[in-house]
């Protein structure tokens, strides 16, 4: 009997994993597959706007239109909305799943979507437009390639999410910031205006001097009315008022166009953690999921994950729900590991070979842009500092230097200020979190303050590795800048 207890709990040996492929030959057959004649792009896309601009409506109603939604779950949402009194929110509760989201009427959390589109295999990331939930929303841009920013026509509506206090200017400044170069504005609620022209070019000339100042090249930037909830101008325009005066795309033409940026497959793998769970029913192991920025990934690939000391072995990749003998640059991955146990392992961290290795911080230089700023920022100033999915405490604790945004040339050194829209090299320096945490996972217990202790996270310069070289500034519940790292200084 005693014997037979200790052999039931006894942990299970997993049989080792062989790889399929060299690297080199890995390398080639993904170069091969991806340059095949009718092979599609792989895109992602982020879904921003200010709070009630419509985003889940559209994406609700645009997956229905596209057939990506069983007419069965149409009407179960919408007799589950009625009843509680919210018949309006019928299409967002597609992507709203969440008990508190449906109850509170707003995202909270990122929820990701594949769609299958002639010329394009599209992952749609649904972002918050609550401020309360920008850190949400980050995580989700830096996976994203392109971004649909959706704005309400409304009278007052567009104004009130485009001024000081809404939202729209700080998601468009956070997405471009974070490398997307390529933006569709979705002027929706167009009917609630009468299919105005006169709106549609009004919001149209207010929003383009702004997006080509944030960074948008203006053949990146495309305008398209629509009414998400009645489905005008989503996959066909149908709507006479609208058809009279307007002849672009289709929000649904416009994604098929959307193309893929370069992946660098053959540098070493960087992949961020931005989700950890324990394996499901079929599934043994933890899993992690995440965007591979670089490199090439296979079944038996042992890894390194950082911060930490340990390594895990790769025994199956997932890419929307499918099983795939392999995975590269760009692909949205789910990945099972073995070899690690959850302690070990965080958002944030980053899985990458042994033979290359992100390096660690605790203090770096960047250069960084100022948003339009509450209050100017000093030398010593404290702000959390987003990489990838991570937040962390940091410091600006040197003023390098204030830079001329289009020469590049330096105009002060030392400054005792840097003020808004400003452009500067400054010294950061990470801190551990207030909250007791995994060291393993840069989050020690400690206390804030001048005497805190630093904290090391894998980052990269940005001409080392452009995703893994870009950081956000925050400060009191605002985006404050967003820079690149020049230096890794320790």
């Amino acid at each position: 009997m005693i014997a037979s207890l200790e052999l039931a709990s006894a942990p299970v040996v997993e049989e080792p994993i062989e790889m399929s492929f060299t690297h080199a030959k890995l390398v080639e057959e993904v170069r091969k597959t991806r340059s095949m004649s009718g092979s599609k792009n792989i895109a992602s896309m982020i879904v921003i706007g200010h709070v009630d601009a419509g985003k889940s409506t559209l994406m609700g109603r645009l997956l229905y239109e596209l057939g990506e939604i069983a007419e069965k779950q149409r009407i179960s949402n919408e007799r589950a909305s009625e009843k509680i009194g919210k018949s309006s929110f019928s299409w967002a509760w597609t992507m709203d799943s969440l008990g508190e989201e449906r109850d509170r009427g707003v995202t909270m959390d990122i929820t990701q979507t594949s769609v299958p589109l002639p010329h394009v295999d599209l992952t749609i990331l649904d972002a918050p437009g609550h401020r309360d939930f920008v850190p949400n929303l980050i995580s989700g841009a830096s996976q994203a390639d392109a971004a649909l920013l959706v704005v309400d026509a409304g009278t007052g509506e567009f104004e009130a999410g485009f001024s000081g206090g809404g939202q729209t200017r700080e998601h468009i400044l956070l997405v471009r910031s974070l490398g997307v170069s390529s933006l569709i504005v979705a002027v929706n609620k167009l009917d609630t205006v009468g299919w105005s022209q006169a709106r549609f070019d009004e919001i149209s000339s207010t929003l383009k001097p702004f997006l080509v100042q944030s960074g948008y090249h203006p053949s990146k930037i495309t305008f398209i009315p629509c009414a998400a909830m009645k489905g005008v101008n989503l996959t066909k325009n149908e709507g006479p008022e609208l058809q009279a005066w307007y002849k672009g795309p289709t929000i649904a033409d416009q994604l098929d166009t959307l193309t893929s940026p370069t992946r660098d497959i053959e540098a070493a793998v960087r992949l961020p953690v931005s989700n950890v769970f324990r394996g499901g029913v079929n599934s043994s192991g933890l899993g992690i999921s995440g965007r591979l920025l670089t490199g090439v990934i296979q079944p038996g690939e042992k890894l390194r994950v950082l911060p930490g000391d340990e390594t895990a072995t790769i025994r199956r990749i997932e890419i929307e729900e499918n099983v795939v003998p392999w995975a590269a640059a760009g692909d949205n991955v789910t990945v099972y590991l073995s070899g690690i146990e959850r302690i070990s392992i965080g958002v944030g961290s980053v899985l990458c070979p042994a033979s290359s290795l992100v390096p660690l911080a605790s203090k770096f230089v960047a250069q960084i842009i100022l948003f339009d700023l509450s209050l100017p920022v000093t030398s010593g100033a404290t702000v959390e500092l987003f990489h990838q999915s991570r937040d962390t405490p940091a410091t600006i604790s040197k003023l390098i230097e204030t830079i001329d945004r289009a020469s590049g040339k330096i105009l002060k050194t030392k400054p005792r200020v840097l003020t808004k829209n400003s452009s500067a090299r400054v010294e950061i320096q990470l801190r551990s979190p207030t909250t007791f945490g995994n060291p393993a996972n840069g989050s020690g217990a400690t206390t804030s303050g001048t005497g805190a202790k630093s904290v090391s996270i894998p980052i990269e310069t940005f001409t080392a590795n452009k995703d893994m070289g870009r950081v956000l500034l925050r400060r009191n519940g605002e985006t404050i800048g967003a820079g690149i790292i020049t230096e890794i200084i320790g």
